[in-house]
């Protein structure tokens, strides 16, 4: 059994919480129900003792206390529904948080197709549950022997009668149970299925108009749709069936009850008063059970959601909090790393060693595919190493807090995607304590200052989801001022001149020279030679496998030396020569390394 604190026992701890106030709706329901025999004993007294004593004064004083009565019930009724929604929005405070942190490490662990925000939506569906009318048939199903109780005193065929009825909505229940839940648990998935397919059709849209793919897209979607609204129909039909039988065969029972009073009338073996009040009294006794069939989908979903969640907590719950460790400063060791991402049994890099020290900067080149950007997630905690370790300042990653570290760390992903907000917001990373000095500090370094007041509310200016007012490259530029933000010790770009024009490569050699000096280690990810002159290591990538690691001239120079042989090598004959190229143009001002670079960037794919 899990332990009391467990992730696995988050969400019975959350219900558990709320017991109290459920013992109070149960105390209440005590009331109520018994309050509601006000309207078959009145008709009772109205028929038995008003019409044969033909008394207003008596009919008058009966209204009257019955309308007191009602009154009485009415306040019942709306405390039991507001401390119900009471019990709902405690769920969700005590269930929110690690809910929505669950859905943010979901992507890091998963593969993106499992990546969904069902969490946030199993929350909703036991909240809903909760908060809505789904307890208040439970708490009134105990009472159901009472009044068969009364009717039984009435006469026993009248408690016979309401007992066989009980019966058969019960079974009818149980029916439900059984054909509902596999139907429920698709249906569930396909809602997933179907906003997964809807999100990513938003986040691609101008790809799709721009290629002519709408067509193709929404021909997937309608297909995912169809299916979502089959099971919608078919959960939908079988709960509208239950719900008519139950509904019809309860008035068809009240009815019985009536032909049934009305031959006991004739017997001379019941009042006239006891037809009216067994119709009524019958109806009540019925109408617990026929709202536990009409809530019984919704209390399919809470339960499946609960486990569900339960199980996703109990996955990506908080870990421990390990003991706080002082700021890296130091160095960076990598010790043959292999990972393996999400979703995958394979390793997409193995064997990967290297060490950086503070004011060092590493150049990660290689062809497409070669794990550069798996290298790069490895580097700051996203993916864990599946063998090997990396570690700051001799501790591995996971022996710090990600909250603790995440100030020492500066990332910047290949697809860069800003939040809705503003620009010194996504820059200070939406610090609660950000300095208006230290968010400056990181424009001026990332070239992007001059660029931020010219917008029409400088800092302040609102960029939208996905920063949808911004240039890719500002984006880029925005994001990198975001990665240098309070002086990190360990920067990783994949990237960083993906999208940028001359002057914000100029900026980018620069803030790649600025954070060094300040005792910062720089990886960058590099497919253009012009990222590598601010730095002054090297490690060439091939296959997943670290092909060189070194100073930045020397394994340039190797790697274009092997090239030259491998070209004065035979070549094989050709049908057609290939014709001559002329050498790349290379300026006098630029460093030999640079010069290498370039010459090994024609050649060997960085």
């Amino acid at each position: 059994m899990a332990s009391a604190g467990s992730p696995r026992t988050r969400v019975a701890s959350a219900l558990t919480q709320t017991r109290k106030a459920f013992y109070g709706i149960a105390a209440l329901s005590a009331v109520t129900n018994i309050l509601m025999l006000t309207g078959p004993l009145f008709m009772m007294q109205v028929y038995d003792r008003v019409l044969t004593s033909r008394s207003v004064p008596t009919l008058v004083a009966l209204t009257l206390l019955a309308l007191g009565i009602y009154a009485f019930l009415g306040v019942l009724e709306m405390m039991r529904s507001k401390i119900l929604l009471q019990i709902g929005r405690r769920i969700d405070e005590e269930l929110s948080e690690p809910t929505f942190n669950t859905v943010l490490s979901l992507p890091l662990a998963m593969a993106k197709g499992d990546a969904v925000a069902q969490p946030l939506r199993d929350l909703d569906q036991i909240r809903g549950f909760m908060s809505g009318s789904g307890p208040i048939a439970i708490c009134d199903l105990p009472w159901m022997p009472l009044y068969i109780l009364i009717l039984y005193i009435f006469h026993p065929y009248f408690g016979y009668a309401a007992l066989a009825g009980a019966a058969f909505l019960m079974a009818l229940t149980f029916c439900s149970e059984f054909l509902l839940r596999n139907p429920t648990r698709k249906l569930s998935q396909l809602v997933s299925a179907r906003w997964e397919l809807v999100e990513a059709g938003k986040r691609n849209a101008e790809p799709l108009h721009a290629m002519g793919m709408r067509t193709a897209y929404a021909n997937r979607f309608d297909e995912v749709n169809r299916r979502y609204v089959e099971g919608q129909t078919t959960t939908s039909d079988l709960t509208a069936s239950f719900s008519a039988v139950s509904k019809i065969f309860r008035m068809a029972l009240q009815s019985a009850i009536l032909a049934l009073g009305a031959w006991l009338v004739i017997q001379q073996l019941a009042s006239p008063g006891a037809i009216i009040a067994s119709s009524i009294l019958t109806s009540k006794a019925l109408a617990p059970i026929e709202m536990v069939i009409g809530q019984w989908r919704s209390f399919i979903n809470a339960r499946q959601s609960r486990h569900r969640l339960e199980d996703m907590l109990e996955r990506f719950g908080e870990a421990r909090s390990p003991m706080p460790l002082p700021a890296p400063k130091t160095s960076l060791s990598v010790s043959g790393l292999a990972v393996i991402p999400p979703g995958s049994a394979k390793p997409i890099i193995h064997d990967v060693s290297l060490s950086l020290f503070a004011g060092q900067g590493l150049g990660i080149i290689g062809p497409s595919g070669s794990g550069k950007s798996t290298l790069s997630r490895a580097l700051v905690g996203i993916w864990p190493p599946a063998r090997g370790s990396i570690r700051l300042d001799g501790a591995a990653l996971n022996q710090w807090d990600p909250e603790a570290l995440g100030p020492s760390i500066g990332y910047l992903p290949q697809g860069v995607d800003l939040f809705d907000g503003t620009i010194a917001e996504n820059i200070s990373r939406f610090s609660a304590q950000a300095s208006p000095e230290l968010i400056i500090e990181a424009a001026k370094l990332a070239g992007v200052h001059d660029l931020i007041l010219s917008m029409p509310d400088g800092y302040d200016t609102a960029i939208g989801n996905h920063g949808a007012i911004l240039s890719s490259g500002q984006r880029q530029r925005i994001g990198l001022a975001r990665a240098l933000y309070g002086k990190p010790f360990l920067i990783v770009l994949d990237e960083p001149n993906a999208n940028l024009d001359s002057e914000g490569e100029v900026a980018l050699t620069k803030a790649i020279i600025a954070a060094r000096a300040a005792g910062s280690i720089i990886v960058v990810v590099a497919h253009r030679p012009n990222a590598l002159q601010a730095l002054d290591h090297v490690l060439v990538m091939n296959s997943g496998a670290m092909v060189a690691f070194g100073p930045r001239d020397e394994v340039l120079r190797k790697a274009t030396r092997q090239m030259e042989t491998r070209e004065t090598e035979p070549q094989p004959a050709r049908e057609a020569p290939r014709p001559m190229q002329k050498a790349p143009f290379v300026p006098e001002e630029e460093t030999a390394g640079e010069q290498t670079a370039k010459k090994a960037g024609t050649r060997i794919s960085i």
